[in-house]
């Protein structure tokens, strides 16, 4: 079980809407300050734990016996991951870049059809991502695609994203995360060409 997502980062700033949370004594919105988006985007292909100005940004509960062995655990690494991609993500965007239920493939969609990039490039950049098999490797291209997105300030789901992260370092789970990109990158999106919702599956609460 990840831990509780309302204590996450990105939660602190955006609500269940998607949408920027405001002080309740002055009504103006709450964003996150540059300097902390600075110091998440530090951490982009960094180990989890490394960058000590990170440390304040993690919620995940300590792993007591991975940390005898000088480990992080898998949770704490996706953890660390989600945070830099958002502190990415977020950079210069005046609008929330993390939108709950806005999963993965659906994000992707979006991407696809912004004719900012050609197709055929970013169905072999999703490609390539989904077909990684190690963890180093899909936050690599993920990286690219979250630049993208933030090209066209197309958000996603964060508390999705580090549990589709947490899940890839096992081959079941990692299965069912592609499965749930491939859903909502081609299956929803024929769907909602003829006015369905968009979908996309698996929950990040579990």
């Amino acid at each position: 079980m990840l831990t509780n997502p309302h204590t996450r980062y990105w939660n602190q700033y955006v609500d269940a809407d998607g949408a920027w949370k405001r002080d309740p004594r002055t009504a103006l919105e709450q964003r996150p300050p540059g300097e902390d988006l600075a110091t998440l985007r530090s951490g982009l292909g960094q180990p989890a734990g490394s960058v000590l100005a990170m440390w304040r940004f993690y919620t995940c509960v300590v792993d007591e016996k991975a940390a005898r062995r000088d480990e992080v655990s898998e949770e704490q690494a996706a953890e660390h991951a989600a945070l830099a991609l958002f502190g990415l993500h977020q950079q210069s965007q005046q609008e929330p870049m993390h939108h709950p239920t806005v999963g993965v493939g659906q994000a992707l969609r979006a991407l696809r059809h912004s004719d900012r990039f050609s197709e055929d490039a970013v169905d072999a950049r999703v490609e390539a991502a989904a077909t990684a098999t190690s963890v180093t490797a899909v936050l690599y291209r993920l990286r690219g695609l979250v630049t993208q997105l933030r090209t066209i300030r197309q958000p996603l789901d964060y508390d999705l994203l580090m549990k589709n992260i947490n899940d890839w370092h096992y081959v079941e789970s990692r299965q069912r995360v592609r499965r749930a990109w491939g859903l909502g990158y081609y299956v929803w999106g024929q769907e909602a060409s003829v006015g369905s919702k968009d979908k996309d599956t698996t929950s990040p609460s579990s």
